[in-house]
Protein backbone atom coordinates (compact mmCIF):
# COMPACT_ATOMS: atom_id res chain seq x y z
CA UNK A 1 0.00 0.00 0.00
CA UNK A 2 1.39 3.59 -0.83
CA UNK A 3 1.68 5.92 1.71
CA UNK A 4 2.39 9.59 1.11
CA UNK A 5 3.10 12.34 3.47
CA UNK A 6 3.37 15.94 2.91
CA UNK A 7 5.66 18.50 4.64
CA UNK A 8 7.59 21.65 4.86
CA UNK A 9 4.08 24.32 4.01
CA UNK A 10 4.01 27.50 5.92
CA UNK A 11 3.89 30.71 6.03
CA UNK A 12 5.33 33.18 3.71
CA UNK A 13 5.42 36.94 2.71
CA UNK A 14 4.39 37.47 -1.19
CA UNK A 15 7.90 37.32 -3.49
CA UNK A 16 8.77 34.51 -0.94
CA UNK A 17 9.55 30.87 -1.20
CA UNK A 18 8.79 27.45 0.36
CA UNK A 19 10.28 23.89 -0.95
CA UNK A 20 7.48 21.26 -0.35
CA UNK A 21 8.14 17.28 0.39
CA UNK A 22 6.10 14.46 0.20
CA UNK A 23 7.61 11.41 1.46
CA UNK A 24 6.83 7.80 -0.49
CA UNK A 25 6.58 4.36 0.96
CA UNK A 26 5.22 1.53 -0.62
CA UNK A 27 5.93 3.17 -4.16
CA UNK A 28 7.31 1.22 -6.86
CA UNK A 29 8.02 3.86 -10.03
CA UNK A 30 7.26 1.02 -12.45
CA UNK A 31 3.66 0.18 -11.19
CA UNK A 32 2.26 3.77 -11.43
CA UNK A 33 2.20 6.40 -14.20
CA UNK A 34 3.27 10.07 -12.26
CA UNK A 35 3.20 11.76 -8.87
CA UNK A 36 1.98 15.15 -9.33
CA UNK A 37 0.84 18.05 -5.94
CA UNK A 38 -2.57 19.29 -6.04
CA UNK A 39 -4.01 22.29 -4.21
CA UNK A 40 -6.97 23.13 -2.41
CA UNK A 41 -8.29 26.66 -1.50
CA UNK A 42 -11.65 28.19 0.04
CA UNK A 43 -14.41 28.98 -2.65
CA UNK A 44 -11.74 27.14 -5.29
CA UNK A 45 -12.14 23.58 -6.49
CA UNK A 46 -9.18 21.59 -6.72
CA UNK A 47 -6.83 22.54 -8.97
CA UNK A 48 -3.66 20.13 -10.23
CA UNK A 49 -0.15 22.43 -9.84
CA UNK A 50 2.44 19.80 -11.17
CA UNK A 51 3.29 16.76 -11.91
CA UNK A 52 6.06 14.16 -12.76
CA UNK A 53 5.55 11.13 -14.89
CA UNK A 54 7.98 8.08 -13.49
CA UNK A 55 8.81 6.53 -17.40
CA UNK A 56 10.74 9.57 -18.34
CA UNK A 57 10.20 12.04 -15.67
CA UNK A 58 8.42 14.22 -17.97
CA UNK A 59 6.86 17.53 -15.83
CA UNK A 60 3.67 19.24 -16.42
CA UNK A 61 2.99 22.25 -14.53
CA UNK A 62 -0.42 24.74 -14.44
CA UNK A 63 -0.46 27.65 -16.30
CA UNK A 64 -1.01 29.41 -13.15
CA UNK A 65 2.92 28.45 -11.50
CA UNK A 66 4.95 27.99 -15.30
CA UNK A 67 8.12 29.87 -14.67
CA UNK A 68 7.65 30.19 -10.44
CA UNK A 69 7.74 26.30 -9.36
CA UNK A 70 9.93 23.30 -9.74
CA UNK A 71 8.56 19.62 -9.61
CA UNK A 72 11.76 17.22 -8.93
CA UNK A 73 12.49 13.98 -6.79
CA UNK A 74 15.49 11.65 -5.27
CA UNK A 75 16.84 9.07 -7.33
CA UNK A 76 14.95 6.04 -5.88
CA UNK A 77 11.55 7.99 -6.01
CA UNK A 78 11.56 8.35 -2.01
CA UNK A 79 10.72 11.84 -2.11
CA UNK A 80 9.14 14.08 -4.62
CA UNK A 81 9.68 17.79 -4.04
CA UNK A 82 7.84 21.05 -5.01
CA UNK A 83 10.01 23.98 -5.11
CA UNK A 84 8.05 27.64 -5.04
CA UNK A 85 8.98 30.64 -5.61
CA UNK A 86 7.38 34.29 -6.05
CA UNK A 87 4.90 32.66 -4.44
CA UNK A 88 1.39 34.87 -4.49
CA UNK A 89 -1.38 35.54 -2.22
CA UNK A 90 -3.47 32.85 -4.75
CA UNK A 91 -0.73 30.50 -4.16
CA UNK A 92 -2.53 30.12 -0.71
CA UNK A 93 -4.10 26.51 -0.06
CA UNK A 94 -3.63 22.93 1.55
CA UNK A 95 -1.55 21.12 -0.97
CA UNK A 96 -1.89 17.87 -1.46
CA UNK A 97 0.47 14.90 -3.35
CA UNK A 98 -0.99 11.39 -4.65
CA UNK A 99 0.08 8.96 -7.47
CA UNK A 100 -1.28 8.63 -10.78
CA UNK A 101 -2.36 4.93 -11.29
CA UNK A 102 -4.29 5.24 -14.72
CA UNK A 103 -4.27 7.13 -17.63
CA UNK A 104 -7.89 7.59 -18.69
CA UNK A 105 -7.52 10.99 -20.16
CA UNK A 106 -4.82 13.12 -21.72
CA UNK A 107 -5.20 15.63 -19.00
CA UNK A 108 -2.52 15.34 -16.92
CA UNK A 109 -4.34 16.10 -13.67
CA UNK A 110 -7.02 14.30 -14.36
CA UNK A 111 -8.72 13.65 -10.91
CA UNK A 112 -9.91 10.40 -11.46
CA UNK A 113 -6.39 8.78 -12.42
CA UNK A 114 -4.92 9.80 -9.02
CA UNK A 115 -4.93 7.92 -5.84
CA UNK A 116 -3.20 7.29 -2.52
CA UNK A 117 -3.46 11.40 -1.42
CA UNK A 118 -1.76 12.31 1.49
CA UNK A 119 -2.93 14.39 4.36
CA UNK A 120 -1.92 17.94 3.12
CA UNK A 121 0.19 20.58 4.10
CA UNK A 122 -0.99 24.20 4.35
CA UNK A 123 0.66 27.32 2.39
CA UNK A 124 -0.19 30.53 3.61
CA UNK A 125 1.18 33.25 1.90
CA UNK A 126 0.46 36.77 3.16
CA UNK A 127 2.24 39.88 4.21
Amino acid sequence: QVQLVESGGGEVQPGGSLRLSCAASGFNSFNYYAIAWFRTAPGKEREGVSSISTSDDRTDYADSVKGRFIISRDDAWNTVFLQMNSLKPEDTGVYYCAVRWGVNSDHPFYARDFAFWGQGTQVTVSS
